[in-house]
Protein backbone atom coordinates (compact mmCIF):
# COMPACT_ATOMS: atom_id res chain seq x y z
CA UNK A 1 0.00 0.00 0.00
CA UNK A 2 2.87 2.31 0.89
CA UNK A 3 4.54 1.61 -2.48
CA UNK A 4 1.32 2.42 -4.33
CA UNK A 5 1.03 5.68 -2.40
CA UNK A 6 4.64 6.66 -3.17
CA UNK A 7 4.17 5.71 -6.80
CA UNK A 8 1.04 7.87 -7.01
CA UNK A 9 2.86 10.80 -5.42
CA UNK A 10 5.75 10.38 -7.87
CA UNK A 11 3.38 10.33 -10.84
CA UNK A 12 1.65 13.48 -9.60
CA UNK A 13 4.97 15.23 -9.05
CA UNK A 14 6.20 14.29 -12.52
CA UNK A 15 2.88 15.37 -14.03
CA UNK A 16 3.19 18.67 -12.21
CA UNK A 17 6.72 19.14 -13.49
CA UNK A 18 5.57 18.31 -17.04
CA UNK A 19 2.69 20.80 -16.86
CA UNK A 20 5.00 23.46 -15.44
CA UNK A 21 7.51 22.80 -18.22
CA UNK A 22 4.80 22.97 -20.88
CA UNK A 23 3.70 26.29 -19.43
CA UNK A 24 7.21 27.69 -19.33
CA UNK A 25 8.75 26.09 -22.44
CA UNK A 26 7.80 28.87 -24.82
CA UNK A 27 8.91 31.67 -22.54
CA UNK A 28 12.18 30.09 -21.34
CA UNK A 29 14.16 31.24 -24.43
CA UNK A 30 13.23 34.81 -23.52
CA UNK A 31 13.93 34.50 -19.79
CA UNK A 32 17.30 36.26 -19.92
CA UNK A 33 15.86 39.08 -22.02
CA UNK A 34 12.78 39.61 -19.87
CA UNK A 35 14.71 39.56 -16.59
CA UNK A 36 17.61 41.73 -17.75
CA UNK A 37 18.44 44.60 -15.41
CA UNK A 38 17.19 47.98 -16.58
CA UNK A 39 19.95 50.52 -17.16
CA UNK A 40 17.60 53.49 -17.38
CA UNK A 41 16.62 55.75 -20.26
CA UNK A 42 19.43 58.29 -19.92
CA UNK A 43 22.55 56.08 -20.08
CA UNK A 44 24.68 56.36 -23.24
CA UNK A 45 25.20 52.77 -24.44
CA UNK A 46 27.77 53.52 -27.15
CA UNK A 47 31.30 52.37 -26.32
CA UNK A 48 34.12 54.90 -26.17
CA UNK A 49 35.49 53.98 -29.61
CA UNK A 50 32.16 54.49 -31.31
CA UNK A 51 31.77 57.93 -29.77
CA UNK A 52 34.81 58.94 -31.83
CA UNK A 53 33.79 57.08 -35.01
CA UNK A 54 32.28 58.51 -38.18
CA UNK A 55 29.84 57.14 -40.78
CA UNK A 56 31.29 55.15 -43.67
CA UNK A 57 28.29 53.69 -45.55
CA UNK A 58 26.94 50.16 -45.91
CA UNK A 59 29.33 49.25 -48.73
CA UNK A 60 32.00 48.85 -46.04
CA UNK A 61 29.89 46.27 -44.20
CA UNK A 62 29.18 43.77 -46.96
CA UNK A 63 32.57 42.04 -46.94
CA UNK A 64 32.15 40.64 -43.41
CA UNK A 65 28.36 40.69 -43.09
CA UNK A 66 27.24 39.50 -46.50
CA UNK A 67 24.15 37.58 -45.36
CA UNK A 68 22.74 40.44 -43.28
CA UNK A 69 23.69 42.96 -45.95
CA UNK A 70 21.83 40.98 -48.62
CA UNK A 71 18.74 40.64 -46.42
CA UNK A 72 18.76 44.37 -45.66
CA UNK A 73 19.39 45.31 -49.31
CA UNK A 74 16.23 43.45 -50.34
CA UNK A 75 14.08 45.09 -47.66
CA UNK A 76 12.13 48.37 -47.79
CA UNK A 77 14.57 50.36 -45.68
CA UNK A 78 17.21 51.12 -48.34
CA UNK A 79 14.40 51.97 -50.78
CA UNK A 80 13.01 54.88 -48.79
CA UNK A 81 15.15 57.28 -50.84
CA UNK A 82 16.00 56.35 -54.44
CA UNK A 83 17.41 58.09 -57.50
CA UNK A 84 14.99 57.89 -60.47
CA UNK A 85 17.71 59.05 -62.85
CA UNK A 86 19.79 55.98 -62.06
CA UNK A 87 16.79 53.64 -62.08
CA UNK A 88 13.54 54.98 -63.64
CA UNK A 89 11.67 51.88 -62.43
CA UNK A 90 11.63 53.23 -58.86
CA UNK A 91 8.93 55.72 -59.91
CA UNK A 92 5.53 54.18 -59.12
CA UNK A 93 3.35 57.17 -60.05
CA UNK A 94 1.53 57.81 -63.32
CA UNK A 95 3.05 61.13 -64.35
CA UNK A 96 0.76 61.33 -67.37
CA UNK A 97 -1.99 62.18 -64.88
CA UNK A 98 0.00 64.71 -62.83
CA UNK A 99 -2.30 67.72 -62.19
CA UNK A 100 -1.54 70.84 -64.19
CA UNK A 101 -0.91 72.97 -61.13
CA UNK A 102 1.92 70.70 -59.93
CA UNK A 103 5.10 72.64 -59.21
CA UNK A 104 7.32 69.87 -60.59
CA UNK A 105 7.67 67.34 -63.39
CA UNK A 106 9.32 63.94 -63.42
CA UNK A 107 12.51 65.45 -64.87
CA UNK A 108 12.81 67.67 -61.78
CA UNK A 109 12.73 64.80 -59.29
CA UNK A 110 16.19 64.14 -57.86
CA UNK A 111 14.95 61.55 -55.39
CA UNK A 112 11.81 59.54 -54.71
CA UNK A 113 10.61 59.17 -51.12
CA UNK A 114 8.88 55.87 -50.32
CA UNK A 115 6.85 53.89 -52.82
CA UNK A 116 5.07 51.17 -50.88
CA UNK A 117 2.06 53.17 -49.66
CA UNK A 118 2.76 56.62 -51.09
CA UNK A 119 5.53 58.29 -53.01
CA UNK A 120 6.79 61.86 -52.83
CA UNK A 121 9.35 63.65 -54.98
CA UNK A 122 12.36 65.72 -53.92
CA UNK A 123 13.77 68.64 -55.91
CA UNK A 124 17.15 70.23 -55.32
CA UNK A 125 16.97 73.64 -53.63
CA UNK A 126 20.06 74.66 -51.68
CA UNK A 127 19.85 76.94 -48.66
CA UNK A 128 22.65 79.44 -48.04
CA UNK A 129 24.97 77.38 -50.22
CA UNK A 130 24.20 74.13 -48.37
CA UNK A 131 22.78 71.12 -50.20
CA UNK A 132 19.06 70.83 -49.59
CA UNK A 133 15.78 69.77 -51.16
CA UNK A 134 12.06 70.51 -51.17
CA UNK A 135 9.05 68.29 -51.84
CA UNK A 136 6.62 68.59 -54.72
CA UNK A 137 3.09 69.83 -54.00
CA UNK A 138 1.57 66.50 -55.08
CA UNK A 139 2.17 62.94 -53.86
CA UNK A 140 1.16 59.64 -55.45
CA UNK A 141 -1.13 57.50 -53.32
CA UNK A 142 -0.11 53.94 -54.15
CA UNK A 143 -3.16 52.47 -52.43
CA UNK A 144 -5.71 54.52 -54.38
CA UNK A 145 -3.55 54.93 -57.52
CA UNK A 146 -4.26 58.67 -57.56
CA UNK A 147 -2.40 61.94 -57.20
CA UNK A 148 -3.33 64.02 -54.18
CA UNK A 149 -2.21 67.43 -52.94
CA UNK A 150 0.64 67.39 -50.46
CA UNK A 151 1.40 70.16 -47.98
CA UNK A 152 4.35 69.17 -45.79
CA UNK A 153 3.94 72.27 -43.63
CA UNK A 154 0.51 71.22 -42.29
CA UNK A 155 1.83 68.99 -39.50
CA UNK A 156 2.68 69.91 -35.90
CA UNK A 157 5.30 72.40 -37.12
CA UNK A 158 2.83 74.39 -39.26
CA UNK A 159 3.57 77.62 -37.36
CA UNK A 160 7.32 77.18 -37.79
CA UNK A 161 7.43 77.49 -41.59
CA UNK A 162 5.82 79.52 -44.38
CA UNK A 163 2.86 77.69 -45.90
CA UNK A 164 4.71 77.00 -49.11
CA UNK A 165 6.31 73.67 -50.10
CA UNK A 166 9.28 75.49 -51.57
CA UNK A 167 10.05 77.14 -48.24
CA UNK A 168 10.20 73.96 -46.14
CA UNK A 169 13.50 72.11 -46.67
CA UNK A 170 13.61 68.35 -46.36
CA UNK A 171 16.67 68.78 -44.13
CA UNK A 172 14.26 69.81 -41.38
CA UNK A 173 11.32 67.47 -42.02
CA UNK A 174 12.45 64.25 -43.72
CA UNK A 175 16.17 63.75 -44.08
CA UNK A 176 16.94 62.79 -40.49
CA UNK A 177 15.13 59.48 -40.88
CA UNK A 178 15.45 58.89 -44.61
CA UNK A 179 19.18 59.53 -45.13
CA UNK A 180 21.71 57.57 -43.08
CA UNK A 181 24.00 59.88 -41.13
CA UNK A 182 21.90 63.01 -41.43
CA UNK A 183 20.11 62.69 -38.09
CA UNK A 184 23.27 63.19 -36.05
CA UNK A 185 25.84 64.69 -38.43
CA UNK A 186 23.69 66.57 -41.00
CA UNK A 187 25.51 64.67 -43.72
CA UNK A 188 23.68 62.50 -46.26
CA UNK A 189 26.13 59.63 -46.05
CA UNK A 190 23.78 57.19 -47.73
CA UNK A 191 20.29 57.22 -49.21
CA UNK A 192 17.68 55.29 -47.25
CA UNK A 193 17.92 53.58 -43.87
CA UNK A 194 21.20 51.66 -43.88
CA UNK A 195 23.34 49.67 -41.43
CA UNK A 196 24.66 52.64 -39.46
CA UNK A 197 21.16 54.02 -38.85
CA UNK A 198 20.67 51.12 -36.44
CA UNK A 199 24.26 50.29 -35.43
CA UNK A 200 25.80 53.76 -35.25
CA UNK A 201 28.93 55.05 -37.04
CA UNK A 202 31.25 52.20 -38.00
CA UNK A 203 34.63 53.69 -38.98
CA UNK A 204 36.40 52.31 -35.89
CA UNK A 205 34.78 48.90 -36.38
CA UNK A 206 35.95 48.80 -40.01
CA UNK A 207 39.51 49.52 -38.88
CA UNK A 208 39.36 46.97 -36.05
CA UNK A 209 36.53 44.39 -35.84
CA UNK A 210 37.14 44.11 -32.09
CA UNK A 211 35.98 47.70 -31.78
CA UNK A 212 32.24 47.05 -31.68
CA UNK A 213 29.34 48.94 -33.18
CA UNK A 214 26.10 49.20 -31.21
CA UNK A 215 24.15 45.94 -31.08
CA UNK A 216 20.66 46.68 -29.82
CA UNK A 217 19.91 42.98 -29.27
CA UNK A 218 22.45 42.91 -26.41
CA UNK A 219 21.01 45.95 -24.66
CA UNK A 220 18.40 46.49 -21.99
CA UNK A 221 15.25 45.36 -23.86
CA UNK A 222 13.43 48.63 -23.24
CA UNK A 223 16.37 50.58 -24.65
CA UNK A 224 16.73 48.07 -27.48
CA UNK A 225 13.62 49.44 -29.17
CA UNK A 226 15.10 52.92 -29.50
CA UNK A 227 16.79 52.18 -32.81
CA UNK A 228 13.28 51.68 -34.21
CA UNK A 229 11.58 54.41 -32.20
CA UNK A 230 14.00 57.04 -33.50
CA UNK A 231 11.78 57.09 -36.60
CA UNK A 232 8.76 54.90 -35.84
CA UNK A 233 7.45 57.20 -33.11
CA UNK A 234 5.66 60.48 -33.74
CA UNK A 235 7.51 63.29 -32.03
CA UNK A 236 8.04 66.98 -31.45
CA UNK A 237 11.26 68.98 -31.57
CA UNK A 238 13.07 68.35 -28.26
CA UNK A 239 13.64 72.08 -27.84
CA UNK A 240 9.90 72.58 -27.34
CA UNK A 241 10.27 71.11 -23.86
CA UNK A 242 11.58 74.51 -22.74
CA UNK A 243 11.15 76.80 -25.80
CA UNK A 244 8.26 78.18 -27.80
CA UNK A 245 7.72 77.38 -31.48
CA UNK A 246 8.66 80.96 -32.34
CA UNK A 247 12.12 80.30 -30.87
CA UNK A 248 12.82 77.59 -33.43
CA UNK A 249 11.01 79.18 -36.39
CA UNK A 250 12.50 77.92 -39.65
CA UNK A 251 14.46 75.20 -37.86
CA UNK A 252 11.86 72.90 -36.26
CA UNK A 253 12.96 69.28 -36.76
CA UNK A 254 10.60 66.37 -37.30
CA UNK A 255 13.22 63.89 -36.10
CA UNK A 256 15.46 63.55 -33.02
CA UNK A 257 18.32 65.77 -34.21
CA UNK A 258 21.66 64.62 -32.81
CA UNK A 259 20.65 61.04 -32.00
CA UNK A 260 22.80 58.04 -32.93
CA UNK A 261 22.04 54.38 -32.22
CA UNK A 262 23.14 53.57 -28.68
CA UNK A 263 22.72 57.07 -27.33
CA UNK A 264 19.81 57.90 -25.05
CA UNK A 265 16.86 58.60 -27.33
CA UNK A 266 14.99 60.30 -24.49
CA UNK A 267 17.64 63.03 -24.57
CA UNK A 268 16.84 63.82 -28.21
CA UNK A 269 13.20 62.90 -28.81
CA UNK A 270 10.06 64.46 -27.37
CA UNK A 271 7.15 62.07 -28.06
CA UNK A 272 3.96 63.49 -29.56
CA UNK A 273 1.73 64.46 -26.63
CA UNK A 274 -1.19 62.27 -25.64
CA UNK A 275 -3.50 62.04 -22.64
CA UNK A 276 -5.85 59.08 -22.28
CA UNK A 277 -9.40 60.12 -23.07
CA UNK A 278 -8.40 63.09 -25.23
CA UNK A 279 -8.36 62.69 -29.01
CA UNK A 280 -5.72 64.50 -31.08
CA UNK A 281 -4.90 64.74 -34.78
CA UNK A 282 -2.51 61.83 -34.36
CA UNK A 283 -4.28 59.58 -31.82
CA UNK A 284 -7.74 58.40 -30.94
CA UNK A 285 -8.75 58.95 -27.33
CA UNK A 286 -7.71 55.41 -26.34
CA UNK A 287 -4.15 55.93 -27.63
CA UNK A 288 -4.43 54.14 -30.96
CA UNK A 289 -2.72 55.95 -33.81
CA UNK A 290 -4.71 57.51 -36.62
CA UNK A 291 -1.66 57.65 -38.87
CA UNK A 292 1.35 55.60 -39.91
CA UNK A 293 4.59 55.85 -37.92
CA UNK A 294 2.81 55.72 -34.55
CA UNK A 295 3.95 52.18 -33.75
CA UNK A 296 6.35 53.39 -31.07
CA UNK A 297 3.87 55.72 -29.39
CA UNK A 298 1.48 52.80 -29.04
CA UNK A 299 4.04 50.13 -28.22
CA UNK A 300 5.62 51.87 -25.22
CA UNK A 301 2.17 51.92 -23.57
CA UNK A 302 1.39 48.29 -24.42
CA UNK A 303 1.78 45.36 -22.03
CA UNK A 304 4.43 43.94 -24.35
CA UNK A 305 6.51 47.09 -24.27
CA UNK A 306 6.23 47.42 -20.50
CA UNK A 307 7.29 43.80 -19.94
CA UNK A 308 10.42 43.90 -22.10
CA UNK A 309 9.21 42.48 -25.41
CA UNK A 310 11.06 44.17 -28.26
CA UNK A 311 10.48 45.08 -31.87
CA UNK A 312 12.95 42.46 -33.07
CA UNK A 313 11.14 39.71 -31.18
CA UNK A 314 8.54 40.02 -33.93
CA UNK A 315 10.38 41.73 -36.80
CA UNK A 316 13.59 40.53 -38.40
CA UNK A 317 15.72 43.70 -38.18
CA UNK A 318 17.29 43.11 -41.60
CA UNK A 319 14.42 41.77 -43.72
CA UNK A 320 11.72 43.56 -41.62
CA UNK A 321 9.55 40.43 -41.90
CA UNK A 322 6.87 39.73 -40.88
CA UNK A 323 4.80 42.63 -42.10
CA UNK A 324 1.06 43.32 -41.99
CA UNK A 325 0.98 42.85 -45.75
CA UNK A 326 2.54 39.39 -45.64
CA UNK A 327 2.26 38.05 -42.10
CA UNK A 328 2.76 34.46 -40.98
CA UNK A 329 -0.72 33.83 -39.63
CA UNK A 330 -0.68 32.82 -35.97
CA UNK A 331 2.69 31.09 -36.08
CA UNK A 332 4.68 34.09 -34.89
CA UNK A 333 2.36 34.87 -31.97
CA UNK A 334 2.15 31.24 -30.94
CA UNK A 335 5.92 31.07 -30.55
CA UNK A 336 5.33 32.63 -27.14
CA UNK A 337 1.60 32.34 -26.53
CA UNK A 338 0.24 28.82 -26.11
CA UNK A 339 -3.07 27.44 -24.91
CA UNK A 340 -3.03 26.90 -21.19
CA UNK A 341 0.28 28.76 -20.82
CA UNK A 342 0.94 31.32 -18.09
CA UNK A 343 0.79 34.14 -20.63
CA UNK A 344 -2.27 32.80 -22.44
CA UNK A 345 -4.48 32.22 -24.22
CA UNK A 346 -5.96 30.42 -21.23
CA UNK A 347 -8.50 28.35 -23.16
CA UNK A 348 -7.99 24.81 -24.42
CA UNK A 349 -8.19 25.59 -28.12
CA UNK A 350 -8.20 28.39 -30.66
CA UNK A 351 -11.93 28.12 -31.28
CA UNK A 352 -12.71 28.39 -27.57
CA UNK A 353 -10.50 31.46 -27.35
CA UNK A 354 -11.88 33.31 -30.37
CA UNK A 355 -15.40 31.87 -30.66
CA UNK A 356 -14.70 31.61 -34.40
CA UNK A 357 -13.76 28.69 -36.60
CA UNK A 358 -10.03 27.95 -36.47
CA UNK A 359 -9.49 28.56 -40.19
CA UNK A 360 -11.47 31.82 -40.27
CA UNK A 361 -10.29 35.42 -40.25
CA UNK A 362 -11.82 35.77 -36.78
CA UNK A 363 -9.21 33.36 -35.43
CA UNK A 364 -6.19 35.30 -36.70
CA UNK A 365 -4.35 36.94 -33.79
CA UNK A 366 -3.58 40.15 -35.67
CA UNK A 367 -7.17 40.73 -36.72
CA UNK A 368 -8.33 41.10 -33.11
CA UNK A 369 -5.18 42.31 -31.34
CA UNK A 370 -3.68 44.42 -34.15
CA UNK A 371 -6.71 45.64 -36.13
CA UNK A 372 -6.35 48.21 -38.89
CA UNK A 373 -6.92 51.62 -37.32
CA UNK A 374 -4.76 54.18 -39.16
CA UNK A 375 -4.22 55.73 -42.57
CA UNK A 376 -1.04 56.47 -44.51
CA UNK A 377 -2.58 59.72 -45.75
CA UNK A 378 -5.91 61.40 -45.09
CA UNK A 379 -7.25 59.94 -48.34
CA UNK A 380 -5.86 56.43 -47.88
CA UNK A 381 -7.89 53.43 -46.75
CA UNK A 382 -7.53 52.31 -43.14
CA UNK A 383 -4.70 49.76 -43.34
CA UNK A 384 -2.19 50.69 -40.59
CA UNK A 385 -2.32 48.12 -37.79
CA UNK A 386 -2.18 49.17 -34.15
CA UNK A 387 0.70 48.13 -31.89
CA UNK A 388 -1.21 48.47 -28.61
CA UNK A 389 -2.12 44.75 -28.80
CA UNK A 390 -5.03 45.07 -26.37
CA UNK A 391 -8.49 44.12 -27.61
CA UNK A 392 -10.79 47.10 -28.21
CA UNK A 393 -14.44 46.26 -27.67
CA UNK A 394 -17.34 47.81 -29.61
CA UNK A 395 -18.29 49.69 -26.42
CA UNK A 396 -14.82 51.24 -26.24
CA UNK A 397 -14.93 52.18 -29.91
CA UNK A 398 -18.20 54.05 -29.29
CA UNK A 399 -16.94 55.58 -26.04
CA UNK A 400 -13.83 57.00 -27.70
CA UNK A 401 -15.73 58.13 -30.81
CA UNK A 402 -13.58 56.04 -33.13
CA UNK A 403 -14.66 55.16 -36.68
CA UNK A 404 -16.58 51.89 -36.50
CA UNK A 405 -14.43 50.33 -39.22
CA UNK A 406 -11.44 50.48 -36.82
CA UNK A 407 -13.19 47.99 -34.54
CA UNK A 408 -12.01 44.42 -35.11
CA UNK A 409 -15.48 42.92 -34.71
CA UNK A 410 -17.29 45.46 -36.86
CA UNK A 411 -14.67 45.30 -39.62
CA UNK A 412 -15.86 41.76 -40.37
CA UNK A 413 -19.49 41.99 -39.28
CA UNK A 414 -20.62 45.39 -40.53
CA UNK A 415 -23.15 43.76 -42.87
CA UNK A 416 -24.85 41.50 -40.33
CA UNK A 417 -24.29 43.01 -36.86
CA UNK A 418 -24.49 46.36 -35.09
CA UNK A 419 -21.96 47.66 -32.60
CA UNK A 420 -24.38 46.99 -29.77
CA UNK A 421 -25.19 43.42 -30.80
CA UNK A 422 -21.45 42.75 -31.17
CA UNK A 423 -20.92 44.02 -27.64
CA UNK A 424 -23.82 41.87 -26.44
CA UNK A 425 -22.21 38.82 -28.05
CA UNK A 426 -18.96 39.40 -26.19
CA UNK A 427 -20.75 39.81 -22.89
CA UNK A 428 -22.82 36.69 -23.49
CA UNK A 429 -19.62 34.75 -24.21
CA UNK A 430 -18.18 35.90 -20.88
CA UNK A 431 -15.34 37.79 -22.59
CA UNK A 432 -16.08 41.19 -21.05
CA UNK A 433 -14.92 42.27 -17.59
CA UNK A 434 -15.42 45.40 -15.52
CA UNK A 435 -12.90 47.36 -17.58
CA UNK A 436 -14.45 46.60 -20.97
CA UNK A 437 -18.06 47.74 -20.47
Amino acid sequence: MKKVFLYTVLVLVLAGIYVAYENMAKTLPFYEQLTQTRVGNTVDLQNDDQKEAHFVGSSKCVECHKENHTAWHNSQHPKMIQDPRKDPSVVVADFSKLPQDANFALKDAVYTVGGKFKQRYMMRKDINGTEDYVLGNYQWNVQTQKWQAFKPWKYWYKTAYPHDNEQLPTSRACDGCHFTGFMSKEKRVETGIACESCHGPASKHIEDPDSKVYLASLSDPVRQNEVCLQCHMRNRDMRLSDHNMSDIYGDARDYPFGYEAGKSLSEYKLPAPFTLGHETKEFYANGMGKKNRTQGNEFVHSMKGKHGITCINCHNPHTLAPTAKDNTGNALCMKCHGFGSIIGPHQESLEKHTRHKAASKGSLCVECHMPKVGRHTGKSPITVRTHLFGFTTPAETIKYNMPHETNACFACHKEDRTMQTLQDDLEQWGMIGWDKR
